[in-house]
Parts: C-alpha cells; sequence; structure tokens
C-alpha cells in the first residue's frame, strides 16, 4: 500500500531512537507484534542503519520501514541501500531534497505556514509538524485553513490522550517517540512498551476512508 494510503489508514508513525541496536530491534519486533507496523528508525540512534537492515531482513514486509532524522544526501542514500522505504527530516535540508530525487516518499519537517508550503511544493509526501507539543491540536486545525490538501503529520510531544484531538483537528496521522517507546529502545522494560503500544492503538480509529 502506497504510505499515505496507510497512514490514513493506520493515523499512527512510530518512531524508534535508542542507544542499544539490540533493544532497538526488539522494540521493533513489539511494535509489529502489537499491530503498529509503519515505524521509522531514527539515524541519531546508536547504528541505526544497521537496525533498520537488521529490521528489514527479519521483519521484511510485516513492517513498512523509514529512517527518520535524514539530513544530509549521504545519509538518504543509506537510508535507501540499508533498506528504509521512506525517509523523515526535521525540516526542508537536503536530506529531504535528495529523498524527493530518489523517487522515495519523504515526510518533511516544518512548522511555520512558509515552511509548510516550501515543503508540500519541493514535492513531499506530507508535512511533519515538529516540534507539534508547541502548538498542540487548535495549530492543526488553523493550518488546514489555508493548506487544506496538504497531508499534516504533528510529531514531537504527542501524548496518548491527545492523539484522538489532532486526528479531529485534520492531522493524517500522529507520529509518536518518546510517550510510545519510553526507554524500551535504550533497554527498557518491552512489557510496558507493549501496554504502551495497546494505550495508542484503542486511542486511535482504524480503517478510516480515505477523504
Amino acid at each position: 500500500m502506497e504510505l499515505l494510503s496507510l497512514l490514513w489508514k493506520k493515523h499512527l508513525l512510530a518512531i524508534i531512537r535508542g542507544v542499544d541496536p539490540e533493544s532497538s530491534f526488539r522494540a521493533a519486533c513489539v511494535l509489529a507484534e502489537e499491530g503498529i507496523d509503519v515505524m521509522e528508525v531514527s539515524l541519531t540512534g546508536a547504528d541505526a542503519l544497521k537496525v533498520i537492515g537488521r529490521i528489514r531482513t527479519e521483519l521484511g514486509d510485516q513492517v513498512t520501514l523509514g529512517a527518520g532524522t535524514v539530513l544530509t544526501r549521504a545519509e538518504a542514500d543509506g537510508a535507501r541501500d540499508a533498506g528504509a522505504e521512506f525517509l523523515v527530516t526535521p525540516a526542508m535540508c537536503e536530506g529531504a531534497t535528495r529523498g524527493i530525487e530518489l523517487g522515495m516518499p519523504t515526510l518533511v519537517g516544518a512548522l511555520t505556514p512558509t515552511e509548510v508550503w516550501t515543503a508540500s511544493v519541493a514535492g513531499a509526501t506530507a508535512v511533519k509538524i515538529f516540534p507539534a507539543s508547541v502548538h498542540g491540536p487548535s495549530y492543526i486545525a488553523g493550518l488546514r485553513e489555508p493548506f487544506p490538501r496538504v497531508p499534516l503529520i504533528p510529531v514531537g510531544g504527542v501524548r496518548v490522550d491527545q492523539a484522538g484531538a489532532y486526528l479531529d483537528a485534520g492531522a493524517v496521522a500522529v507520529g509518536v517517540g518518546s510517550p510510545l517507546i519510553g526507554d524500551a529502545a535504550d533497554g527498557g522494560d518491552p512489557v510496558a512498551l507493549r501496554e504502551r503500544a495497546r494505550r495508542f492503538r484503542r486511542a486511535l480509529p482504524h480503517g478510516e476512508v480515505l477523504p
């Protein structure tokens, strides 16, 4: 399934960033087991490209896998070669430009209206509103008025009790790191991760019809 359609259906993009590669991989396995199967591995995590490669090899098509915090052209190329299917950036940077050049689905980070429009016309698959916690769900609703056809994905500090409000405000999906992953990618309790995953799943609708 095409990435944007999948995000409209799933409403959740998990963000894995860890200091322990083995724990990062295990976190991905737990998420997949709990039905959270659209995920990115941040390149700021330890041995991130190796983690991406291992997830791709061992989980295969069980997950839709991306690379996050992609800043440079080299990082975009490396993520693609490791097995990432899509890229996520914090800004309209060289990594975003390269991802678009490669024809990879690319979620480009922005915050202001000017940045949102710049990312959209550059070819972003969707615009990642980051950090979303600065303004909250009402800001997404505000952006939807001038940009009704630009897919928006709030990322950064999205709590489980806010996820539904972001979707109601017009977001395609929410991107969630620490509130979902916690310390699981750093060697923390995978059982606690499983419970957080279930709470997020319960908080979100599923199977929404595309607009």
